[in-house]
């Protein structure tokens, strides 16, 4: 199958354009995405059921309170609410909305795009991740969707807000990447439930205008709620934004090219009345944004991937370095920006709560080294993060403390710099007593990146699945069915999507 296109040139209305090609591709006008599509949108989407299940079944707060918050929301019409996660009660969709999200993102475990795509020269890597199918998922129950239209409507969520990502780079002016994901929530909820193309671009103008998160919510010495919570909180304002553009209300147009919105403003077109990017969207074909996103392969940040697969590596071929944690001497990282920036920020020496550590490079390899000491095993299996290595004894125990002190981070120079975000550069190297010094030489494609080629994946996605998700229900097999082969459900099997019992909910 040839790869087709929809190209958005930047000196046309895009909003309007994203607008018409969400309602095209939807409908099947432009042709159909290969089974690989498909099959990985589904991939992606059990996993972070997975972490929205443990999350609210270890009752972390965002989760709890957002859950809270949609339950007071009951839907008073037939057929305009959705359930919440575990619940058959219908709320007002923005706030199973906000609620799905924050559960599926609080461990920051789930899918991840660093927005670099060289053949198209669409290199900008901007973050993001696979926070918003719950927007897909309330869509497709309000409107009677079966399995294969609403894995279609995730599809069309993943590609709108990766190709943005590879085009626009919102780190770069300090604004969080959820941006990207609530411009493609809007035009996907919409397009779900029949908006004009009139309304779609209503929504993505309110939501560029009025809704831009910060990263003031990422930086800090210990991070708060807002930051797990940020992907959830933009996809409600996006939901709700497209439901008053559906009601009428007239949001700003042309959001792209107005020279006050952050597009413009940030990056100022070289010719007048353009925006600063083409926008490329995939029609048919395997080549879609989806297809180029990474598994994290339990509660880590993606950017520590390659220093993990470096521990592992190491410990799997030196089996004499979990002999005794007092023969290790030093360890060091070697790592690129903007990783060295964000998970090796020396205030991350000391976290103290999980939203901390799980961003915390120093935390993380400490934790995991601290596990192979306790199992005398190595392995992604084995060493698996998972809630409880980020609970309050977690944080403080004595010998990931002393393991903190023995790391030291180095930033690697253009040299790594240069490779990222290819992949994810990385050199972990040890000194023992008596095995000298070992080094995992230079780790670029980590188990769970979308370059890597082991063949692992399929059987790590299913143990985290069934490690996570364990947490949370009694029968995770069950579980494990009701949200595998998406594409042959009924439309009454996923209206019903969400009624299953989460333990402490």
């Amino acid at each position: 199958m040839s790869n087709q296109y929809v190209v958005l040139s930047r000196a046309e209305n895009q909003a309007r354009g994203i607008g018409q090609y969400a309602l095209d591709f939807l409908n099947g006008e432009l042709g159909e995405p290969d089974e690989s599509v498909f099959d990985k949108t589904e991939q992606f989407h059990l996993d972070s059921i997975a972490c929205g299940v443990s999350a609210l079944a270890c009752c972390a707060n965002a989760p709890r309170v957002l859950r809270q918050e949609a339950l007071e929301y009951v839907s008073q019409e037939l057929g305009q609410g959705v359930p919440v996660f575990g619940s058959r009660i219908n709320v007002m969709p923005e706030k199973a909305v906000v609620a799905n999200s924050s559960a599926v993102r609080e461990w920051d475990s789930n899918g991840t795009n660093f927005g670099y795509n060289p053949a198209r020269g669409a290199t900008r890597g901007e973050f993001g991740h696979n926070d918003f199918y719950p927007v897909a998922v309330a869509a497709a129950q309000l409107k009677g969707f079966d399995g294969r239209q609403t894995v279609r409507a995730m599809i069309l969520l993943d590609e709108i807000r990766g190709r943005l990502a590879e085009v626009f780079a919102l780190k770069n002016y300090k604004i969080d990447h959820v941006v990207h994901g609530a411009i493609a929530s809007a035009a996907c909820y919409g397009a779900v439930l029949g908006a004009t193309v009139e309304q779609i671009e209503s929504a993505i103008g309110m939501v560029v205008a009025h809704y831009i998160p910060f990263r003031a919510i990422r930086a800090g010495k210990q991070l708060s709620d807002s930051k797990g919570a940020s992907a959830a909180i933009s996809s409600e304002v996006a939901v709700l934004s497209m439901r008053r553009a559906m009601r009428g209300f007239i949001g700003p147009a042309d959001i792209f090219r107005n020279p006050e919105a952050i597009f413009c403003l940030f990056e100022k077109p070289k010719e007048k009345n353009t925006s600063p990017f083409d926008l490329a969207l995939g029609a048919s074909g395997d080549d879609f944004a989806v297809m180029g996103m990474h598994f994290k392969l339990g509660l880590y940040e993606h950017q520590s991937a390659g220093a993990i697969q470096g521990l592992m590596d190491l410990l799997s071929t030196n089996p004499g370095l979990l002999d005794d944690p007092e023969n290790l001497k030093k360890m060091r990282i070697t790592i690129y920006e903007p990783a060295f920036g964000i998970i090796g920020d020396p205030a991350k020496r000391d976290p103290r709560t999980r939203q901390s550590a799980d961003h915390s490079m120093v935390y993380i390899i400490a934790t995991l080294l601290r596990k192979a000491y306790q199992q005398k095993k190595p392995g992604w299996k084995e060493l698996m993060l998972v809630p409880a290595d980020y609970d309050d004894d977690a944080i403080v125990d004595p010998l990931t403390r002393r393991l903190i002190d023995l790391i030291e981070f180095r930033h690697g120079g253009k040299e790594y710099d240069d490779r990222y975000p290819d992949g994810i550069p990385t050199t972990l190297e040890i000194d023992h007593v008596k095995l000298g010094h070992v080094s995992s030489g230079l780790v670029m494609y980590p188990e769970g990146h979308a370059r890597n080629t082991s063949g692992n994946l399929n059987g790590l996605l299913e143990h985290k699945f069934r490690t996570l998700a364990g947490l949370g229900v009694r029968d995770v097999d069950a579980l494990y069915r009701r949200f595998t082969n998406l594409v042959e459900k009924s439309a009454d099997e996923i209206a019903n999507l969400y009624d299953f019992q989460i333990v402490n909910c």
